[in-house]
C-alpha cells in the first residue's frame, strides 16, 4: 500500500424476501443528513473481508455470517490515493439495524425510491449503468435461487 493512501470498504445491503435495499442517515460530520452504506477504512494490516466485516458489527450490529457477499464496485481516485470497494451483501429478511453514532436512522427501500439527500459518493456508483445491471443480476440470479429451492422443498416432501 502506497503511504498516505486510504483503501476503504462499503455495503449495500439487499433483502431478498423483500427486494430492498437497507440505506443509513449519516450523523457523522462528514455528509451529514445524507443516505449511505456501511463502511469505513481499513485497519493496518486488515484484510477487504475482514474490514467488512468490522465496519458492519460496529455501524449496525449485524454479524456477517453465511450471506452472499457480492463486490460490485471499486472507485479509485486521479490521484490514486484513495479506493473505495462496494458490495452487496444479500440476506433473506429485512433486519433492524442497531445503529451507533455515526447513523440516526435507516431505510429499506426499493432502488427506485431511493431516500434524499444521498452520499456524493454512493449517488455516483448508482449511476453507473454497469453497476444497475449488476444489482439486476443479482436480483435475477437470487430469484431464480429462490424458485428452485422451493420446488426441491415441493419434490422432497412428495
Amino acid at each position: 500500500m502506497v503511504t498516505g493512501s486510504i483503501t476503504s470498504v462499503g455495503a449495500l445491503f439487499y433483502s431478498s424476501s423483500t427486494n430492498r435495499y437497507l440505506f443509513l442517515l449519516r450523523n457523522a460530520t462528514s455528509y451529514s443528513g445524507t443516505w449511505g452504506l456501511v463502511g469505513g477504512k481499513t485497519n493496518l494490516n486488515e484484510t477487504l473481508g475482514d474490514t467488512l466485516k468490522r465496519e458492519v458489527q460496529e455501524e449496525i450490529g449485524y454479524t456477517i455470517t453465511t450471506e452472499k457477499i457480492i463486490p460490485i464496485d471499486l472507485f479509485t481516485s486521479d490521484n490514486k490515493q484513495f479506493k473505495y470497494n462496494t458490495y452487496v451483501i444479500v440476506v433473506a429478511e429485512e433486519f433492524v439495524p442497531k445503529l451507533n453514532s455515526e447513523h440516526r436512522g435507516y431505510c429499506w427501500c426499493e432502488l427506485s425510491d431511493v431516500p434524499r439527500p444521498i452520499h456524493p459518493g454512493v449517488a455516483g456508483t448508482m449511476k453507473v449503468s454497469e453497476i444497475q445491471d449488476k444489482l439486476n443480476l443479482i436480483k435475477d440470479q437470487d430469484r431464480k435461487s429462490t424458485r428452485l429451492n422451493s420446488s426441491h422443498m415441493s419434490e422432497s416432501r412428495m
